[in-house]
């Protein structure tokens, strides 16, 4: 059951990029992250009530910073689900396992050869995604789809260091929805906002409801004894978005393309394998 929590939860993620491509054809990228965030900050405001966990926290510097790291990692990588192809845009920002395990060399924690193999591994796929495989109107989305998975690492950088202080996930997920839907509102304001019609409040309603629920199935899949499998079988939402790309959008991928893909799913699977701790869950 657990690894079937996971693969739920990555064909939920699949979709929720699926309905993020859709709806931009009538809104900004930033709209869909205020609305993504402003519809979870509801829930879990529902959620801490019903646990009964308190709001106070003495990190809130933490929480702040991780809250405007995570709504840059968000803007940016739906901002390259408009740009790219849907695989292309997803493997991008999975990325973060790589940069993750960057943040913690950077912290003090020793790296291994298995480390250093998976960086290598996963710098020489970015590399080859990059060039071969992308059009030069596509190369800006590229970037913009790299740096939502230096950002995704980061934050779930931070996400751990919440963790080792003590801060219940569901606090720092609201203070996560919180932060995203000020900072997504603040934009807002010097941004133009377009009008919500049925189809397109269809769409920003899927984007947050399919978040939400794979947020929920991907914590039970973590919840069990294996989770270096769970974190494994993440990489499926690769598999799913390639499929809904060419379903949907009728994409296709050159030979080159599929090989920069394995070679980042390897380096991520192998950064999770060799990492001293469990990555962290995805905003």
């Amino acid at each position: 059951m657990q690894s079937l929590w996971m693969v739920l939860a990555s064909l939920l993620f699949a979709c929720m990029g699926v309905c993020v491509k859709l709806a931009a054809a009538t809104h900004s990228a930033v709209e869909i992250v205020f609305y993504r965030s402003f519809l979870s900050l509801i829930l879990m405001y529902a959620l801490v009530r019903l646990r009964g966990v308190s709001l106070r926290t003495p990190h809130w510097r933490w929480q702040v910073s991780r809250g405007v790291v995570g709504f840059s990692a968000l803007f940016a990588y739906f901002w390259a689900l408009t740009l790219l192809p849907l695989a292309t845009a997803v493997t991008l920002n999975y990325t973060s396992a790589i940069f993750l395990a960057i943040c913690l060399a950077l912290s003090g924690q020793r790296l291994t050869g298995g480390i250093l193999g998976a960086l290598a591994l996963g710098l020489a796929g970015v590399g080859l995604l990059l060039k071969p495989a992308l059009h030069a109107d596509q190369l800006v989305g590229g970037l913009i789809g790299l740096g939502s998975g230096v950002l995704a690492g980061i934050a779930y950088f931070s996400v751990r260091e919440l963790g080792s202080r003590g801060e219940p996930e569901t606090r720092t997920v609201f203070y996560f929805s919180l932060v995203s839907s000020v900072c997504g509102s603040v934009w807002l304001l010097i941004s133009e906002i377009h009008p919500v019609d049925l189809h397109s409040g269809a769409l920003l309603l899927g984007v947050a409801t399919f978040a939400t629920a794979a947020q929920l199935a991907m914590t039970r899949a973590y919840a069990g004894s294996r989770t270096l499998m769970a974190a494994a079988l993440a990489y499926s939402t690769v598999i799913f978005a390639s499929l809904f790309g060419m379903l949907i959008w009728h994409e296709t991928h050159d030979l080159w393309s599929w090989l920069a893909v394995a070679l980042i799913v390897l380096s991520g699977l192998a950064a999770t394998h060799f990492s001293p701790v469990t990555l962290a869950r995805r905003p």
